[in-house]
């Protein structure tokens, strides 16, 4: 029986764990980080002593202080977030070549070929946590199992600062016994469809004939079925998985009705998607921009040029006839939400224009470092800054890593 050779390694709390380095006088509190801490901010992570009150990530600021309003309120740092995570990489890394990134706070690891050099799964995911506690100063969970999945699941389980092993053969027990939700690939609205059929745990998913998924959710009904048994073939990615889209979103805390200012926000979303590109060596064929107007409703709009684009000025070029177009379609309504997307993704093999310079490019470069090494803030255009006296709307940015890589059909979502 194959042994259990797939892990997956989970910082805890990643955000809050590394303010608490900072600031170990909160250490037992309830911690909220979030991207803003203005009214439409999200909240990033929070400690567990926050999500006893029901805090979770994902949620709004505003409701997240209704449910926990003793909680100390942190806005993201990511420049401090950043060297942590790629030294939890490094450190996957001296185990095995086969490490598949899955954020900037977790990863997928096959260490089938490393157990003469450092034991068994188990073995190793104790020496992971041992490592990363000791140089990050940090905790993770781990979970140890036959497949991505059930790792997958078991280092969730095993959260807080926990090891979780799943031995063969037991997959789909483990799992029976677990929320629906717990399971990869069930969303709120499968969980909704599935409410509705009596099933609640994974176990009772495990009990509905694959033939009435198949009639209820087409060819995906054959594939929740075998995930709910805990049979996953996928392999562990060495390497950065690929990503399909990089994008970029402004929530504002007031809705914006300056077309300067969308345009200087549009602007500094396609500055940053350059250099995620940048980051990648990658180009982009299509582009994509997402507006939201109040109270809810949102549009998106994609244009696919004939060359491939990589420069700020090329992208944002493209999402700045989009979003002309669009705003005017809708009478200029202030906007809730704007947003960049690139998509389609490629090797660069970019060629110079007849008469450009071969250092075209170099001041996008010259910002991206800048902003990688002082933060985000540190070079702001003049018309993204507020009105004096304003509140100054929330730039929200994922950490640069992994995180960066949205998947456009999540992008296009309401």
């Amino acid at each position: 029986m194959t042994a259990p050779t797939i892990l997956h390694v989970d910082l805890d709390a990643f955000f809050v764990s590394m303010e608490l380095l900072r600031r170990p006088e909160l250490r037992g509190l309830p911690v909220v980080v979030a991207g803003a801490l203005g009214p439409r901010g999200v909240v990033n992570t929070c400690s567990y002593e926050a999500r006893r009150f029901g805090v979770r990530s994902a949620m709004p600021v505003s409701q997240a202080r209704r449910l926990c309003p003793s909680a100390v309120f942190l806005e993201s740092d990511y420049s401090f977030y950043s060297p942590a995570s790629k030294q939890f990489h490094a450190i996957l890394r001296d185990f095995t070549s086969l490490v598949e990134p899955a954020g900037a706070d977790e990863a997928y690891l096959d260490v089938s070929g490393s157990e003469r050099l450092f034991g068994d799964g188990p073995a190793i995911a104790r020496s992971i946590r041992a490592r990363v506690a000791a140089e990050a100063g940090i905790t993770a969970s781990v979970g140890v199992a036959t497949n991505k999945l059930v790792a997958k699941v078991a280092s969730d389980a095993a959260k807080p600062d926990g090891l979780l092993v799943v031995a063969p053969g037991e997959e789909a027990a483990f799992l029976a016994p677990r929320p629906l939700r717990d399971l990869p690939m069930v969303g709120p609205k499968t969980a909704a469809v599935l409410a509705g059929l009596g099933v609640r745990s994974i176990g009772d998913l495990q009990r509905i004939p694959v033939h009435a998924l198949q009639a209820r959710f087409g060819r995906h009904g054959a594939e929740l079925h075998t995930r709910a048994m805990g049979i996953h073939d996928a392999t562990v990615l060495a390497g950065r998985a690929e990503a399909r889209s990089i994008s970029r979103e402004t929530t504002f805390d007031t809705d914006e009705q300056s077309e300067e200012r969308l345009l200087a926000v549009l602007r500094r979303q396609a500055e940053r998607v350059a250099a995620d590109l940048a980051r990648q060596e990658r180009s982009a064929r299509t582009v994509t921009l997402k507006l939201r107007f109040p109270p809810f409703e949102t549009l998106t709009r994609s244009w696919t040029p004939g060359p491939p684009v990589e420069l700020a000025e090329e992208i944002f070029a493209a999402a700045g006839g989009l979003f002309e177009r669009a705003w005017a379609e809708n009478a200029h309504r202030p906007v809730r939400l704007l947003g960049l997307g690139v998509a389609n993704l490629q090797e660069r093999a970019r060629q110079l224009k007849l008469g450009e310079p071969a250092s075209h490019g170099q001041l996008d470069r010259a910002v991206s470092s800048l902003r990688d090494r002082f933060g985000e803030t540190a070079v702001v255009r003049a018309a993204e800054l507020p009105a004096p006296g304003a509140t100054r709307s929330p730039l929200t940015a994922p950490l640069a890593g992994p995180h960066d890589q949205i998947d456009l059909e999540g992008f296009e979502g309401v």
